[in-house]
C-alpha cells in the first residue's frame, strides 16, 4: 500500500524554494524520503535491540520490521505528553 500526499505552496513559497532547488518537486521528495529513511533506521535499530534483549528472533526486511513494530506515533506522543502535563498541573 502506498499513500499520496499533496502540498500547496503560495507563489512566494514556490519562488523561494526555486532559489535553493533546481526542481521543487525533487527537493520535496528528497526531503521526505530522507526523513523517512532516518525514521526507518531509528525504528529498526530500536526494534532489533528490543528483540535481542528479549531473546526473540529477528527476521524480515527493514520494511517488515517497521510494519510489525509497535511504535508510538507523533500524534499519540503529543496526546500522552499533554495528558501528563495536565496531570502534573492538577496535582
Amino acid at each position: 500500500m502506498s499513500k499520496t500526499y499533496t502540498i500547496i505552496l503560495t507563489d512566494a513559497q514556490d519562488k523561494a524554494l526555486s532559489v535553493i532547488a533546481a526542481s521543487q518537486q525533487e527537493w520535496i521528495e528528497n526531503a521526505v524520503f530522507e526523513r523517512c529513511r532516518v525514521a526507518i533506521e531509528e525504528i529498526v535499530n530500536a526494534e532489533v535491540q528490543r528483540k535481542l534483549a528479549a531473546g526473540e528472533t529477528i527476521s524480515g526486511s527493514k520494511e517488515d520490521i517497521v510494519m510489525a513494530a509497535d511504535v508510538e506515533t507523533a500524534a499519540e506522543r503529543n496526546e500522552r505528553l499533554a495528558a501528563e502535563a495536565a496531570a502534573r498541573a492538577n496535582a
